[in-house]
């Protein structure tokens, strides 16, 4: 089956993971959460990979970097989100950790990916 050049790419395959990982720590939420800050993280995760996926489609590496940038956004902004439910007691100290460390790895690759796009 013929691979689109953004599911070669580390980074979309470690946000696609995020996601799934995302849609099943939301599960766990208090049901008065299913339409805040579950969908918000849901969507959240997805824009990132969306993003990147979209950002491969243009051809000037400024626009492929705009869209990286966008990717970043929705990374930090789902950190965020982490942390909040960290301190409102959704999710555990360890569930908190992992999904941490999953967020700073793909901003670490985003930004790589992005810097690879400016100076090409």
């Amino acid at each position: 089956m013929y691979q689109h050049s953004f599911e070669k790419l580390n980074v979309w395959q470690d946000s696609i993971d995020l996601v799934e990982l995302i849609y099943n720590t939301v599960k766990t939420f208090p049901d008065d959460e299913k339409f805040g800050m579950s969908s918000q993280m849901k969507r959240c995760s997805v824009s990132i990979s969306s993003n990147l996926a979209e950002g491969t489609s243009r051809t000037s590496n400024k626009d492929k970097a705009r869209f990286s940038t966008i990717a970043f956004s929705s990374t930090m902004e789902l950190l965020c989100q982490i942390i909040l439910c960290q301190r409102l007691g959704f999710i555990n100290n360890n569930e908190y950790s992992i999904l941490r460390e999953k967020v700073l790895k793909i901003s670490n690759q985003i930004n790589a990916l992005k810097k690879y796009q400016l100076n090409t």
